[in-house]
């Protein structure tokens, strides 16, 4: 879906799914927040197709998730990297959300593949709600309310 197409949805959810949603592109971003730069890193963690790989970084470059940066090894050609940008950090809570309820209503027999730690206290993670005083908030206590805009 092009750019004007995109913004052209009333619904940010819609939006989002608009440049998040097609197949392959959480994982590319989950490969990315693991520190994952290079195409052919991608590829091969991933065992996505060259073509596909190559449009589905396209459209998080378009959109302003990643950015592409030109890198050359020695006696190589050109290539480009992939790096975060500050939108595409922010989508680490969507990753962690998404794999935090896959392991609780999906698990595997072996246990997760991952954990999330604080860096600064080195203790364990989890996505919640967090009202404005930095209280947490149940998920049978929050509510959704149209904004009629």
């Amino acid at each position: 879906m092009g750019r004007k197409n995109v913004e052209s949805l009333d619904c940010s959810v819609a939006r989002s799914l608009a440049v998040l949603g097609e197949r392959w592109t959480i994982l590319i971003l989950r490969e990315a927040l693991l520190g994952t730069r290079r195409f052919a890193d991608f590829q091969s963690r991933l065992g996505i197709g060259a073509d596909m790989l190559s449009d589905r970084l396209s459209t998080l470059v378009e959109y302003g998730v990643l950015t592409k940066q030109p890198y050359q090894e020695p006696g190589q050609r050109p290539r480009a990297e992939y790096l975060l940008t500050p939108a595409g950090r922010e989508l680490h809570v969507l990753v962690a959300a998404l794999q935090q309820w896959g392991d609780r209503h999906l698990p595997r027999p072996a246990g997760p593949t991952m954990t999330r730690k604080a860096r600064r206290t080195d203790r364990p993670v989890r996505v919640a709600f967090i009202d404005d005083l930095g209280d947490e908030v149940p998920i049978n206590d929050v509510v959704s309310i149209p904004t009629g805009n």
